[in-house]
């Protein structure tokens, strides 16, 4: 497979020395050929902005520091070692030919991107792209390269397994993909999301979501991963799901399994989500 990490921190640097005038063009540039892959309704700044990403109508003293310190820390290099170590951990499984990066400097004011998300966040479900959006907190610097991980899991997990728009198979996703980062880089490259939710609120939202296991349809399975605040936020009917509880509820699943069959993370990558449910039961 090969691994092509954009260098978006020196483009958006470049987008930033242009006129305020300029920008969204640019950005619009930087994107494209994302967009050309992935189609998604309406201008590419505006979805850009809804999703938290830096803003191109403004100027913002903290923006160049912050893509600054992504460029001296390397950021693009991490991703890109991060990735082949997984690629090579996944070695067992059909591949993607190749896979695209593309980092996006969130907006360290939009509050679903700082206290929803944790500050960062990824999306891997366009086939041979791989989008990460992030402020380089102290907490998520070192982390974006394993948010990249997260999101490869789910690739090469559906080069393998059928992508089917069932509750159940979206739950168990993210909790393989968090628990893959897990066994290959140790319990502090997993992402904030697992851990956002526990005791009694956990215990419902895993009760609630097992009883809508076979629930299929995109607009429903999302609200039961992301949470309540998501789905109002991007049109979805909120059903009753703490915020990214749908993360611990798929760890609780998958450790269950794992315990329970004495299989890897990465050994079980070609099993759907119910043949886990049915070894974790």
């Amino acid at each position: 497979m090969k691994i092509t990490v954009m260098d978006t921190p020196r483009a958006m640097l470049e987008i930033l020395a242009r006129p305020l005038s300029e920008r969204a063009e640019e950005l619009r540039r930087l994107v494209a050929a994302m967009y050309e892959h992935v189609p998604m309704p309406g201008d590419p700044v505006d979805l850009h902005h809804q999703g938290g990403g830096f803003r191109v109508d403004t100027d913002d003293p903290r923006y160049v520091p912050a893509l600054e310190r992504l460029v001296t820390d390397d950021v693009v290099g991490q991703i890109t070692v991060a990735l082949e170590q997984a690629s090579a951990a996944l070695g067992e499984w059909k591949q993607p030919d190749e896979v695209k990066v593309l980092f996006m400097l969130g907006n360290p004011d939009d509050e679903h991107l700082m206290k929803v998300t944790g500050g960062y966040y990824g999306m891997g479900g366009a086939p041979g792209w791989l989008y990460l959006i992030g402020w380089p907190s102290d907490d998520v610097i070192g982390r974006i390269a394993y948010c990249a991980v997260h999101e490869l899991h789910h690739q090469i997990r559906y080069q393998n397994v059928p992508w089917v728009p069932m509750v159940g198979e979206h739950v168990v996703s993210e909790g393989l993909a968090e628990a893959f980062v897990r066994e290959v880089f140790g319990p502090a490259a997993m992402g904030p999301w697992s851990t956002m939710v526990s005791g009694s609120p956990l215990d419902a939202a895993y009760a609630k979501t097992i009883a809508a296991f076979d629930l299929t349809g995109y607009d429903k399975t999302a609200a039961y991963v992301l949470g309540d605040t998501t789905a109002q936020k991007f049109g979805s009917e909120p059903v009753g799901i703490p915020d990214m509880a749908g993360y611990a509820v798929g760890l609780r699943i998958v450790d269950a399994h794992l315990a329970a069959t004495g299989l890897t993370v990465a050994q079980s990558t070609g099993l759907t989500g119910s043949e886990i449910l049915a070894r974790a039961t």
